[in-house]
């Protein structure tokens, strides 16, 4: 059995983490290699199963990764996720859909490509801050976080993008400065483990590259329940799924799941490395 475990330019040898993937899965006498996604050289043809875990710049090269990801359904090579899953989960509004099956989500509007952007007419008038940035996307790329009062700015700055790209705008929840972005990590649609993750001072991004803190979290059944019931809205099978939302009265609320290449944080929770190398061993079965 030969994998691939996709990565990216600016990573090829994967993230410390995933580079630990390849001697456990030797151990089990699997033979997985990095493999950059968009390396014109490699023959997909010669992997029995392609893993995505580091491709971290497909939302820089929206049409390439499409193109990439037809060239690899045409070939008929297993993919981890699948290949509907990432065909769905590249692109945020997905979130629509939770929406409608009644899973709570932030308060967001759904923006269509436009060539006249205006969103003086279709932020709620309540909201008193809010967060832009494209559907397809990751990383805070083009990410905007902005006070109504800088509604017009903010018009002016995405009208070129908006012509090129769908848009969220979200309702700015203060929580995520003051109580974080809690991420649930599952493996074969099962709870493996928690990360709490907090911007730096006076920032909105939880991301490491812009000063955010992580710590291993403990949550509740009840936290643990409302973030399975949406894993549990794929019907297919999923080698992993994070779960990212703020808590609010204990309650979670959806900010995305990310099915691509989410870092799976196996530093937080001890046993988690050898819990996903379980779970791809029962799914390449």
């Amino acid at each position: 059995m030969k994998i691939a475990l996709l990565t990216c330019e600016r990573l090829p040898n994967l993230t410390p983490n995933d580079q630990l993937l390849i001697p456990e899965l030797a151990n089990h006498n699997i033979q997985a290699q990095a493999a950059i996604w968009d390396d014109k050289t490699i023959n997909w043809s010669d992997f029995d199963c392609l893993i995505f875990r580091n491709t971290w710049d497909y939302y820089e090269k929206e049409n390439e990764f499409n193109h990439w990801l037809n060239h690899i359904k045409k070939l008929g090579i297993k993919t981890l996720n699948g290949f509907e899953i990432i065909q769905q989960n590249k692109h945020k509004f997905y979130l629509r859909d939770f929406q409608k099956q009644g899973i709570p989500i932030l308060p967001t509007v759904f923006i269509e490509k436009t060539n006249a952007l205006n969103l003086t007419e279709i932020i709620p008038s309540h909201w008193k801050k809010a967060v832009i940035k494209p559907a397809f996307s990751a990383g805070s790329y083009l990410t905007e976080v902005f006070d109504i009062a800088d509604i017009e700015k903010i018009n002016q700055q995405y009208q070129a993008i908006a012509v090129a790209k769908e848009l969220l705008l979200q309702e700015f929840m203060p929580q995520i400065q003051t109580e974080g972005e809690t991420s649930f990590i599952f493996f074969n649609k099962q709870f493996s483990h928690a990360v709490n993750k907090k911007p730096a001072q006076g920032d909105f991004r939880i991301q490491v590259q812009f000063g955010g803190q992580y710590t291993a979290f403990k949550p509740n059944a009840a936290l643990i329940e409302q973030a399975q019931k949406i894993v549990n809205t794929f019907p297919d099978a999923l080698l992993y799924a994070r779960v990212d939302g703020i808590i609010i009265n204990n309650q979670l609320q959806l900010m995305e799941i990310e099915c691509i290449e989410p870092d799976l944080y196996f530093q937080y929770s001890e046993g988690s490395l050898q819990r996903f190398v379980n779970s791809i061993l029962e799914l390449i079965a």
